[in-house]
């Protein structure tokens, strides 16, 4: 659990990605502690008395972590109810999830007609698999896009959408109709040329068109041409980090923000996935004579260019 602090901080993030699809000035924003925190444990329970256990069984992930043996905290019981007390306090006319919120809209429904509120027209959306094609997007899995990335990595994390998954990723993520859609996908013989369009087409939505070309020359520049990126950001290493005017470069890597833990660094470099001016790093034991200027260069699309900080 995080603080009700934490919870305001994580809004304003939230508020800024939906910023970029609706008009804030005509959004009315409500934080769900306006009623919950003057709730007493009587109008919690009263909440409770709402749902039998038999109803909330039948929302899918519960019955099978049942079915499985995975434990049910009693609390979570109580997302349900507190989603559908929103819907009543909000006065919801339409509640917009993901599919596999369709229980909780309906829950949603169940109370407001409870309560003598119109219920709510219940409007879900089809989950987006992420980059690895794998599982649902997600900013804890890493497989995402987020919608207030900078042009070039929104651009080179769309070009590692699988080919399998571009026809969605134009349904769900483009304004780009179905018809436009088949004929930019069967256009082009090479799937690659229909990724650019996908990939153009998502940057042009949240930035411009402008950004769009923009990102798509960088990424030529750096995955064609094997150039570096026009713009990359200086990291400062103090010069207390160093020894006889070298480093680790596991603990490089952690310096830059390419990597939360040593452990991570390690396997970064091990994968083949870092280089230092253009030349490939392999053994997480080696020590790098460090001089202003260098490229660190992480994955596929992160780099940074050293500055020594005396």
């Amino acid at each position: 659990m995080i603080t009700y602090e934490k919870v305001r901080e994580n809004a304003g993030t939230y508020l800024l990605q939906a910023g970029k699809i609706l008009d804030l000035k005509k959004t009315e924003v409500v934080y769900n502690s306006e009623w919950f925190k003057k709730m007493t444990f009587h109008d919690v329970i009263q909440l409770a008395a709402k749902m039998t256990v038999a109803r909330m069984m039948e929302r899918d992930d519960f019955t099978k972590r049942y079915s499985a043996g995975i434990p049910i905290s009693v609390h979570e019981f109580i997302y349900p109810l507190m989603q559908g007390y929103d819907s009543i306090m909000v006065k919801s006319d339409v509640e917009l999830g993901g599919t596999d919120q369709l229980f909780s809209l309906l829950v949603g429904r169940d109370m407001q007609r409870d309560a003598g509120v119109e219920p709510q027209v219940a409007l879900t959306t089809p989950l987006l698999e992420g980059i690895d094609g794998n599982k649902k997007m997600s900013k804890s899995l890493g497989n995402y896009i987020g919608v207030t990335e900078t042009p070039t990595e929104m651009f080179g994390k769309a070009m590692s959408i699988p080919d399998n998954l571009m026809h969605k990723y134009f349904e769900l993520a483009t304004d780009l109709s179905i018809k436009e859609i088949n004929h930019l996908l069967n256009v082009h013989i090479h799937p690659r040329a229909s990724k650019v369009s996908l990939a153009k087409s998502i940057v042009q939505r949240y930035h411009d068109k402008k950004d769009a070309e923009a990102a798509a020359a960088e990424f030529d520049r750096i995955f064609k041409e094997h150039e570096l990126p026009d713009k990359i950001p200086d990291v400062e290493i103090s010069d207390g980090e160093l020894t006889d005017g070298k480093i680790w470069v596991v603990r490089l890597i952690v310096l830059c923000g390419f990597a939360a833990t040593n452990g991570e660094a390690r396997r970064l470099v091990q994968q083949g996935g870092v280089s230092i001016n253009n030349n490939s790093v392999t053994d997480p034991t080696l020590n790098i004579e460090l001089k202003n200027d260098m490229v660190l260069k992480v994955g596929k699309r992160r780099f940074a260019r050293i500055v020594i900080k005396r």
